[in-house]
């Protein structure tokens, strides 16, 4: 692959990546998420051959909008295929800054989870969630479930009760 194509290939992801973490409600400013492809070749470097940008110079650590102790990290790992190395370096990178969540954008066999057809989701709060059963008279049972395992589950990194 050229330079000039890898470098799009990086943009794209690092945008996606943004608005994914933007989605799950992290702090990313307006600027990283409308970032052009120009201002990422003149952030990061357009010669992916030549060590401009690396894949770990991508790496970015977001803090929540509601609670700015949870923090997650984004790793882009220099390997095509991860190995339990570099999973133990992050983990003891993760340890070393107190942070409990992480994002690994691999290389090879990542599939996008954005999807064009599925209705846009909203992950709402304790008080939404009271409201809305007020409104309709439901019980939290009759409202339906998503199970964890679920595409649009994982992309809002939801756990059980959300």
């Amino acid at each position: 692959m050229d330079d000039e194509e890898e470098t799009y290939r990086l943009w794209k992801i690092r945008k996606t990546i943004m608005q994914l973490c933007h989605d799950r409600g992290y702090l990313v400013t307006q600027d990283e998420l409308d970032q052009t492809l120009d201002e990422f070749k003149s952030q990061f470097g357009d010669k992916p051959s030549e060590g401009r940008p690396r894949r770990t110079d991508l790496t970015v650590l977001v803090a929540h909008n509601d609670d700015p102790t949870d923090q997650m990290f984004v790793f882009f790992p220099e390997e095509p295929k991860v190995g339990i190395k570099t999973i133990k370096m992050y983990c003891q990178r993760m340890q070393e800054e107190n942070i409990t969540r992480a994002i690994i954008v691999v290389q090879m066999g990542m599939t996008p989870s954005a999807k064009q057809l599925v209705p846009e989701h909203i992950v709402m709060t304790k008080e939404e969630v009271t409201e809305l059963l007020a409104r309709y008279k439901l019980k939290e049972s009759q409202l339906p479930r998503i199970q964890a395992g679920d595409p649009v589950a994982r992309y809002f990194g939801l756990k059980r009760g959300q």
